[in-house]
């Protein structure tokens, strides 16, 4: 194992068309799936993956380039891909986007939260529009379209599966506690409304990549991506694919009985990890164990 992260990242176009897939070609045959964020990155595989398997798409992302593009490649697989960029912070622009999806495609079969955003910093120099941009995009603008979507789903007595992309914080995220915050949050939210909605024919779900390459491990310092190939017993990262057939696995009728329920893809991370979106610093390198002598107290 090389001890630095490598340079490139992500999935190629080339990469997410020929990626060998468990599931069958027609499965989401005749749906319609949301992604949002899904301009390049974790988004843009999972959106691969379900059009690939036969499903509409809808997509959303801040970035009109690279949704432009992205929706010109999922076009490729046959499916019809309806394109919008918009920030899902706003409260109005996401309800307009849930209300475009219906007047095109007349339904919304699942809804995968996938935009967000967040940069390494150390916790004492978050300032508070740092701290607040984070907060707002990755746990109330989630939330704003878990809303809007349940609100139609309710309205037309249809059922619906909403999928959130959240983060493996179960052992903490030094060097990303704001993030770490905001999932967290989405994390309990998404298990409150999954009993709250269940009557309702509603599931709620988080799928939560560990250390996963994607075209994000280029915002990290090379120091903060290396300790990614370190935090799990594997010793390894994962990839966009593992974290979109998760994401398909329990969208599909194989995840019919889960709700409220977050499946970790992250090479047993959460038992075992530590990873640094900063870098490790010095105080948390491993030393030689170095036994006490006998005039130390204790």
């Amino acid at each position: 194992m090389s001890d630095s992260a490598p340079e490139q990242f992500g999935f190629t176009e080339e990469d997410l068309r020929t990626q060998p897939t468990v599931f069958a070609a027609d499965l989401f045959k005749g749906q319609t799936i949301v992604v949002t964020g899904a301009g390049s990155g974790l988004g843009r595989a999972i959106a691969a993956l379900f059009a690939r398997l036969g499903a509409n798409l809808a997509i959303s992302g801040r970035n009109l380039e690279k949704l432009e593009a992205a929706a010109d490649f999922l076009r490729g697989f046959g499916g019809e891909v309806l394109a919008e960029p918009f920030t899902i912070r706003d409260v109005d622009q996401v309800t307009g986007f849930v209300d475009a999806v219906h007047e095109k495609y007349g339904a919304l079969d699942v809804l995968v939260n996938n935009a967000g955003g967040q940069f390494p910093q150390a916790a004492i120099d978050f300032t508070p529009k740092g701290w607040n941009a984070v907060i707002d995009t990755n746990l109330n603008g989630t939330w704003w379209m878990m809303q809007a979507a349940a609100r139609r789903w309710m309205e037309a007595g249809a059922p619906g599966s909403i999928v959130n992309i959240v983060a493996d914080v179960w052992r903490g995220m030094p060097g990303m506690a704001h993030t770490a915050a905001a999932r967290a949050g989405v994390i309990y939210l998404s298990k409150s409304v999954a009993v709250e909605w269940a009557p309702h024919s509603l599931r709620v779900n988080c799928v939560a990549p560990g250390c996963c390459e994607t075209t994000g491990f280029g915002n990290y310092p090379p120091e903060g991506a290396s300790t990614y190939y370190q935090a799990n017993p594997m010793l390894r990262a994962g990839d966009e694919w593992d974290v979109a057939e998760a994401v398909a696995y329990v969208s599909a009728p194989s995840g019919k009985f889960i709700t409220g329920e977050v499946l970790n893809v992250d090479g047993g991370q959460q038992l075992w990890g530590d990873p640094w979106a900063t870098g490790r610093p010095e105080y948390f390198q491993l030393k030689p164990y170095a036994p006490p002598g006998d005039d130390v107290p204790g």
